[in-house]
């Protein structure tokens, strides 16, 4: 309802969106849409396009903000179908994970940034190996998408987005039927995490960093 009623249109009504292979996002069933991540917006402006409703994954951050800037936060991230993700590893990280996978095997579509943070300069860094889980535990396809122009109209540091033209290219999908059963090997996560990031850098065109993007960036 929010989508729909209000995020979409002030999104058309604000900037200018390039949309790019929308044919390439299934009309039923489960999928993984894989993004690099230059902006907040990057979580609004995505789904805000597509007709069909996309859970991602945010940090926890945006959940668990203080004061009433905090609270209204948490209240626009859930309403627009966010899932937090505990980055810190370990038992948490699993049940955001165990989260996300549920989504799945309810036939719906997941947003999820493989580098697991946003790029602090606009490079492409290192995919973590949450969304190569994520694929072979449920055999959804693997749809990259690039972002453009989302760290132009909404700076890290700027609470904010500010009018102007942003780029979404949806990539077409990627199957992972060749590594099904290896969700605990860790080069064939590795694999697939790579080939997921190879995808999204080619629709892109960023520079690529062959390590983690470190956790710079504020709100």
């Amino acid at each position: 309802f929010l989508k729909r009623f209000a995020v979409r249109p002030l999104v058309k009504i604000f900037f200018r969106v390039d949309l790019q292979g929308i044919n390439n996002i299934p009309q039923s069933g489960a999928a993984i849409l894989a993004s690099n991540h230059l902006s907040v917006s990057d979580s609004v402006f995505l789904p805000a396009m597509l007709e069909r409703a996309v859970i991602f994954l945010a940090k926890d951050e945006y959940f668990n903000g203080r004061g009433l800037k905090g609270r209204i936060t948490a209240w626009f991230f859930r309403n627009i179908n966010q899932l937090h993700m505990d980055r810190s590893g370990g038992q948490k990280s699993a049940a955001s994970l165990a989260s996300a996978k549920q989504a799945l095997d309810e036939g719906k579509i997941l947003g999820i940034y493989p580098e697991g943070t946003r790029s602090p300069d606009g490079r492409l860094y290192r995919a973590k190996l949450g969304v190569a889980k994520l694929a072979l535990e449920s055999g959804a396809p693997v749809i990259p998408v690039a972002m453009i122009g989302t760290d132009k109209v909404q700076p890290i540091g700027q609470s904010l987005p500010h009018p102007g033209k942003i780029g979404i290219k949806i990539g077409k999908p990627l199957h992972f039927g060749h590594l099904a059963g290896k969700h605990d090997d860790p080069q064939a996560l590795r694999a697939c995490a790579d080939e997921i990031r190879q995808a999204i850098n080619v629709l892109s065109g960023q520079s690529y960093v062959d390590v983690y993007a470190p956790r710079k960036a504020k709100k």
